[in-house]
C-alpha cells in the first residue's frame, strides 16, 4: 500500500493519470508527508524560476527596455509567491474536503491534498516559462499547462473520492470557481503591495 500511496511522486501522474487516481482513491496518506515529500517541492519550482528569470533577463511587458528590479525586491515578491501557493494548496484542499460531502464523498484531507498537488502538477512544470520572464511566451506555456491541470481536476475527482462522474464534474466545477475567485482576489492584493512600494514602481 506504501508504493500506491506514493506512485504519483515519480510523475506518473502526468503520462498515466487514471491508474495513479484509481491507486490514491484506495490509499489514506498523512497530509504532512504529502505536504513535506512531495507538495512543496512542486510548489517551490514557480517562485525559483520567476526569481531566475527575473533576476537574469528582466521582465518583458511589452516595452522596448525589460523591468528590472533590485535583488531584494526579488527576494521579497519570490518569497511571497512561494508562500501564496503554499497557502492555496492548503486552502483548496480544505475547501475540497468540505464541498465533497456536499456530493456524497467523505475522504481524508490528505487525499485531497494529494488530488490538488497533482491537479497543479502541469502548472509547475510550465512555470519553466519563468526562466524567460516574456509575458507573451508564459502566457502560451501557461494557458496549455491550465487546461491540463482542469483537465486531471475533472477526471480525477470522480475517480478518487467514489462519486458518480456527474457529481464530479458539479464538484470540479465549484473548485474551479474558488479558485478563480481567489485569483481574481491574488491579482488585487498584489497591485494594492505594488502600489505600497513592494515590487516595480508603477507609477501611481
Amino acid at each position: 500500500m506504501g508504493n500506491q500511496i506514493y506512485s504519483f511522486l515519480l510523475l506518473k501522474s502526468l503520462y498515466e493519470p487514471a491508474a495513479v487516481f484509481e491507486n490514491l482513491s484506495k490509499a489514506d496518506p498523512s497530509p504532512f508527508t504529502v505536504l513535506f515529500r512531495y507538495s512543496l517541492w512542486l510548489v517551490i519550482l514557480p517562485p525559483l524560476f520567476a526569481y531566475i528569470g527575473a533576476s537574469n533577463f528582466g521582465w518583458r511587458l511589452g516595452a522596448d527596455e525589460p523591468l528590472m528590479m533590485a535583488r531584494e525586491s526579488l527576494i521579497i515578491i519570490s518569497l511571497g509567491y512561494f508562500w501564496v501557493l503554499v497557502v492555496g494548496l492548503i486552502t483548496t484542499s480544505i475547501i475540497s474536503q468540505w464541498m465533497a460531502t456536499t456530493y456524497g464523498a467523505a475522504a481524508s484531507l490528505g487525499r485531497h491534498m494529494a488530488l490538488i498537488t497533482i491537479v497543479g502538477e502541469p502548472l509547475a512544470i510550465g512555470s519553466l516559462a519563468h526562466l524567460f520572464p516574456n509575458v507573451f511566451m508564459n502566457i502560451l506555456v501557461m494557458i496549455p499547462a491550465m487546461i491540463w491541470a482542469m483537465y486531471l481536476l475533472y477526471k480525477g475527482i470522480p475517480i478518487v473520492l467514489g462519486i458518480p462522474p456527474e457529481r464530479g464534474m458539479l464538484m470540479a466545477s465549484a473548485l474551479v470557481g474558488w479558485l478563480l475567485v481567489a485569483a481574481v482576489s491574488l491579482l488585487g492584493m498584489s497591485m494594492m503591495f505594488w502600489t505600497l512600494g513592494v515590487g516595480p514602481l508603477l507609477g501611481v
